[in-house]
């Protein structure tokens, strides 16, 4: 599976950016995004799973109230919508994906077999 990231950018504190992710096939149902800054650990930032029935959502507390992952399916695309950035939420965001799905979905990045490269933000 391969991922593609985009929407990524330099903006103002209390600006916002929408990340897209594009896997190569939509029968990956559990997505995330996180994030890793220079010199920190890869953290999660949002993670969804999406069945016939339901999707889920989960988010860190950091971004929780302002960050946004939703699954367009039509365009087979998952979204991260940023809203009030901060300083701190500048790094490379990466999207992740598996076939599997776990319950409370994981924000631990050893859980997800697939990886984009990812796309910078830079929030100043």
């Amino acid at each position: 599976v391969q991922l593609v990231e985009s929407g990524g950018g330099s903006v103002q504190v209390g600006g916002s950016l929408r990340l897209s992710c594009i896997p190569s096939t939509d029968t990956v149902r559990t997505m995330a995004w996180f994030r890793q800054a220079p010199g920190k650990e890869r953290e999660g930032v949002a993670a969804t799973h999406t069945s016939d029935t339901i999707t889920t959502t989960l988010y860190a507390d950091a971004v929780k109230g302002r960050f946004t992952i939703f699954r367009d399916n039509a365009k087979k695309t998952v979204y991260l919508q940023m809203n009030n950035l901060e300083p701190e939420d500048s790094a490379m965001y990466h999207c992740a994906a598996d076939y599997r799905t776990l319950a409370p979905l994981p924000l631990t990045s050893v859980w997800y077999h697939y990886w984009g490269r990812g796309t910078q933000v830079t929030v100043s």
